[in-house]
């Protein structure tokens, strides 16, 4: 027999009412209008959250050949996000991420902000990411593709900087629901460069991002693209499902289209925005808190970003900027670049990623 509550009868909580109890907590912290557009885009129902949480996590014993490392409510939530409330699919991509990491353990060990490479790329500004959201309440991260110097960062370390960032950003309700942009500025990306981009590392990168992470993605954005970046389509084309060829757009140098995506007021002065340019430090400085530096000395710290707090506004504003790297595309605030309309092809979605 279990043991008897000796509170007055209209003092219990009945299971139901400790189940809903437990859901709102899962949803303390958005705004009425985000739990709204979870409702409406997501197919998020507070009533039902605990059964669909619940029964992704019974599907974890159908794949015993995998170790699911975490499996709490919080964390599972965040794939029924990412895939619409789909049961299944949310399940898929809560395997893919940790086969994902089985299969590419060298990627995640020591996959911590003070890893030397990690670091680095940090620090290079690999990602940058804006403070402010944009008008639909998603995160803007950068990509400065010319400021990536071979000989100090290696793409892998790259995109474990990119992960690892995406990983600590998650970590926000907020963003799981509406998602994240990505914005690459090609210029003076060389072809030397471009050569580096073996199908290979592209396709670890896809299979990280568009197949293993539990994030949405509402648009990747080119900006200033040379012809042989069209080329890489190509190359990526067979890694990528059908349904993904909607939300990457090739700009050129035509930032009205840009800004029709993107509101000038949310942009730098890079992308012909209202904002100073972009510090390649901000977001380094973010992570690394009192231990950024941008010299060549790499000290560890116990950072974990699986831990993380929500102090990035309270780091930022305590660690004074340093000069970085900027873009080699700086324009005036609020200066853009136009293009006639009949040359506006470049701004089609060609692909897309989930």
């Amino acid at each position: 027999m279990g043991p008897v509550s000796v509170l007055p009868k209209h003092q219990r909580l009945s299971t139901w009412e400790e189940d809903l109890a437990k859901m709102t907590h899962l949803q303390a912290g958005l705004s009425p209008d985000t739990i709204e557009k979870a409702r409406l885009e997501l197919n998020e129902n507070p009533d039902v959250l605990h059964q669909d949480i619940q029964q992704v996590r019974d599907m974890i014993i159908t794949r015993p050949d995998i170790g699911f490392l975490r499996t709490d409510d919080a964390f599972i939530l965040r794939f029924l996000r990412a895939r619409k409330f789909h049961q299944a699919d949310a399940f898929r991509l809560l395997a893919q991420y940790f086969q994902y990491r089985q299969l590419n353990l060298d990627m995640f060990k020591n996959f911590k902000a003070d890893d030397p490479g990690i670091k680095r790329a940090l620090i290079d500004g690999f990602p940058g990411v804006l403070e402010n959201r944009d008008h639909y309440g998603r995160k803007i991260l950068l990509l400065f593709a010319a400021n990536w110097d071979q000989s100090r960062n290696s793409f892998t370390d790259i995109l474990r900087a990119i992960l690892l960032s995406l990983e600590v950003l998650i970590e926000d309700p907020e963003l799981q629901i509406n998602g994240f942009i990505l914005i690459i500025d090609w210029s003076n990306f060389s072809f030397k460069q471009a050569s580096k981009l073996t199908p290979s590392i592209l396709k670890l990168a896809i299979e990280g991002l568009q197949d293993s992470f539990p994030a949405r993605f509402g648009g990747v954005h080119f900006v200033n693209q040379p012809w042989y970046i069209h080329a890489l389509y190509t190359l990526i084309k067979p890694f990528l499902k059908d349904k993904t060829r909607k939300r990457i757009f090739l700009h050129g140098n035509n930032l009205n289209s840009l800004h029709q995506l993107i509101h000038p007021e949310f942009l730098p002065s890079e992308f012909g925005g209202t904002l100073p340019p972009y510090d390649m430090g901000t977001w380094a400085r973010t992570l690394l808190g009192p231990d950024y530096s941008d010299e060549n000395d790499y000290t560890h710290t116990s950072y974990n970003a699986m831990h993380v707090k929500h102090t990035c506004s309270n780091l930022e504003r305590e660690c004074s900027p340093k000069p970085m790297k900027r873009s080699q595309s700086v324009v005036e605030a609020g200066t853009l670049k136009h293009e006639d309309k009949g040359e506006n092809e470049n701004t089609q979605p060609l692909l897309a990623l989930d």
